[in-house]
């Protein structure tokens, strides 16, 4: 009846037509503009048609629907509110034609079908998924809101509750969660979905299932009272508000507009939503989730070329030093499929990893993401070994051995006597130059840096260091085995710090400029947590170790002495030299105490003040903005530098880099979107006011061309 590029229709028997989703050059579907140009014309189609007594809506794909291109929106939101209203009618329109089809619709749910993908699932009559099938709607964490129906008819098909937690959450919900829900109404193995599928729209065609009676449902108003409606959304609100915090506020939004939406008709309801969706899609909040997202692909898509070009894959991996990281390291390469030799140089050492492995599996097992048999499973890919023998059959070595230039070229140059010639050797130092410890190895064409950070099984990001020997291959194996362990891998070149921690010591030294002058480190923490950061930066240095920060410290200084020595004794020295190392020995800028949770609670101390109070030379007024500029132009600037001299290839890498490895606040979408949202120009002049602090707060030059030519980092 129809063919197209995303879609088609075809007559099957006994009147039944089946309308086929499958994006031509793409592996998943999507509703770019092309489907849903083509689906107007199917529907048209469908709808003149005077023979057909019953659609099924079905995938040619592994998935149904994964939502909306994406890659689409940023142009969408540009245009203004009236814009966005007009891009969502064209799919709503769809959707609504789809329910007032003069025939039943059933929909086969075989994957995935999320944002738009299950708003017109939600539009069609009956919906039979597949055990396989994940289902919801997670627009939310984008800093939007369904916008093709989904606050409109989820909470008339499944009840408020329902609609509430989905949407505010944005979680993806298994089929299983989903029947439950009444959000589907059948599921079944993936081999009998299409039988099942038509064998549902059959029994509406026989008149043995009241479709009708459902569409009557989905387009009336919520079957609430004055006073239920009232409590369900006023409770709603406030405990998604408090979740969600100040700096998202889309799902109180979606609540707002489902409150707003309830006591109308669809059509009505529709253009609330509308309306709702874009207020949001104008906020910088969606802008900047949104951005996260199509660079989130971006990185993704180079992570797989580099993947492409390994002319071998990782089977078998080693990591040396056994200790909570290397635990960390055995654990994430275990649980992924790939086994893993964990050795130590004591039998201490190896049972500290293999408890940090057996902690992490167990937390998964108590959650119920995992059987202790598969449990089990994990533990007998880690390899406990005190010796080398079996590591010539390894193709990866990871070092993680303790953070001292020395030791590392020792056994870097040890291991790599016991590998084949072929072995990947790759080192996870956070701060050594990878090029001065290839020094020590013969092959250092099969060497390269590979940075995990801690906790392991949390950080999604892995920097892979490029020394300046480092080989094409031995980059693209180690990027395999970082995307086969489930990691972010972003390549950077060789320098003190490498990326992340290149940037990460520049904000450290502006918390101690702070610090020595005068302002309290609490206040620090309290604004920029508030600002977005999940901890201020007393409370990450406790985190970090302060021992191991005075360490990185001095790396930094003597890398970029010009900018990172300083010449007064700081915060953090002070507390090392107390022997106060944060939460290791439970006591810092904080101190610990564990609680109910088992989990690190921070206490405050007086006697920190007064340890503090010698090493204090100011007394400066400064004000909340004043603490916040401080604190990120360093960052920034040496972010700015590191993009200048080629360390990191693009501005998506470099802001995907710090969500990923500081956790930066994703809501500002990175630290060049974040100045790109208050102008290169006004970033400029904010740091120039603070040029009396030293070289961190002088914009590089080429911040300074971008702010005369009224640049951007992002189109």
């Amino acid at each position: 009846m129809y063919q197209g590029k995303a879609i088609s229709v075809a007559l099957l028997q006994d009147g039944i037509a089946e309308l086929i989703f499958d994006l031509q050059g793409e592996s998943v579907n999507k509703f770019n503009l092309q489907a849903v140009s083509e689906l107007d014309e199917a529907l048209t189609l469908l709808e003149k048609s005077q023979d057909i007594k019953g659609l099924l809506v079905s995938s040619a794909k592994d998935v149904f629907i994964v939502g909306a291109d994406i890659m689409e929106f940023g142009r969408v939101f540009g245009a203004g509110a009236d814009s966005i209203i007009a891009h969502l009618q064209n799919n709503n329109r769809n959707n609504c034609r789809i329910e007032d089809l003069p025939f039943p619709v059933v929909v086969a749910i075989n994957g995935f079908a999320l944002g738009g993908g299950m708003e017109l699932c939600l539009a069609c009559d009956y919906r039979v998924a597949s055990t396989k099938a994940k289902v919801g709607l997670p627009e939310t964490k984008l800093g939007i809101l369904p916008g093709w129906g989904g606050t409109v008819r989820l909470p008339r098909i499944a009840g408020l509750e329902t609609a509430v937690e989905w949407i505010a959450s944005g979680k993806e919900n298994d089929a299983q969660t989903a029947l439950t829900a009444r959000v589907v109404d059948a599921v079944v193995e993936p081999e009998k979905l299409r039988d099942a599928a038509l064998f549902t729209l059959q029994q509406c065609i026989n008149g043995k299932f009241d479709y009708a009676a459902r569409r009557v449902q989905k387009k009336a108003p919520l079957q609430l009272n004055f006073i239920e409606s009232m409590m369900a959304f006023e409770t709603s609100k406030a405990f998604v508000g408090a979740q969600a915090g100040r700096n998202y506020p889309s799902p109180v939004t979606a609540i707002k507009a489902m409150q707003k939406a309830a006591d109308k008709g669809r059509d009505e309801a529709l253009q609330i939503e509308a309306e709702a969706f874009a207020k949001v899609a104008q906020t910088e909040t969606a802008q900047s989730l949104v951005g996260i997202f199509v660079n989130e692909q971006m990185i993704s898509k180079k992570a797989k070329g580099w993947e492409k070009k390994a002319d071998k894959k990782i089977a078998r991996a080693a990591v040396l030093g056994a200790g909570i990281m290397g635990g960390g390291i055995a654990y994430q390469s275990a649980l992924k499929g790939v086994p893993i030799k964990m050795k130590d140089v004591a039998q201490k050492g190896i049972d500290l990893g293999l408890s940090e492995a057996n902690k992490q599996l167990s937390k998964r097992v108590e959650r119920k993401k995992m059987t202790p048999a598969e449990m089990g499973d994990v533990l007998n890919r880690i390899e406990p070994a005190l010796t080398y023998d079996g590591f010539d059959q390894v193709d990866i070595v990871v070092e993680a051995v303790v953070e001292n230039p020395k030791v590392k070229r020792t056994v870097l140059a040890e291991v790599e006597a016991k590998v084949s010639p072929d072995t990947i050797i790759a080192s996870n130092t956070s701060t050594i130059s990878i090029s001065s410890l290839a020094e020590a190895l013969q092959r250092p064409e099969n060497f390269c840096g590979m940075h995990f950070f801690n906790p392991v099984h949390l950080m999604p990001l892995v920097e892979v260091i490029r020394g300046t020997r480092t080989s094409d291959t031995a980059v693209a194996r180690t990027v395999a085995y970082a995307n086969a362990m489930g990691k972010k891998p972003i390549v950077v070149k060789d320098c003190p710090g490498f990326l992340v921690n290149r940037v990460l010591f520049p904000y450290f030294a502006g918390f101690s400029m702070l610090v020595r002058d005068g302002v309290d480190f609490r206040r620090i923490d309290k604004v920029m947590e508030t600002w977005g950061w999940p901890m201020g930066p007393a409370y990450l240095l406790d985190v970090v170790g302060i021992d191991t920060a005075v360490h990185a410290e001095k790396v930094m200084a003597e890398g970029f002495p010009e900018r990172m020595k300083r010449d007064f004794t700081s915060c953090t020295d002070a507390l090392f030299a107390a022997e106060r190392l944060g939460q290791k020995n439970q006591k810092g800028f904080y101190d610990y105490q564990t609680d109910k949770k088992g989990k690190p609670e921070k206490v405050f101390n007086e006697d920190v003040l007064a340890l503090l109070k010698p090493h204090i030379t100011g007394a400066v007024e400064a004000s909340d903005d004043d603490i916040i500029a401080r604190m990120m132009v360093p960052m920034a600037t040496e972010l700015a530098r590191c993009l200048e001299e080629g360390i990191v290839e693009t501005a998506a890498e470099a802001d995907m880099a710090l969500v990923y490895g500081t956790g930066f606040p994703p809501f500002r979408g990175g630290v060049f979107r974040w100045i790109d949202s208050i102008g290169v120009g006004a970033f400029c002049e904010m740091a120039k006011r603070y040029s009396d602090l030293g070289a961190l707060y002088e914009p590089p030059a080429s911040l300074q061309k971008m702010a005369a030519n009224n640049q951007k980092f992002y189109g």
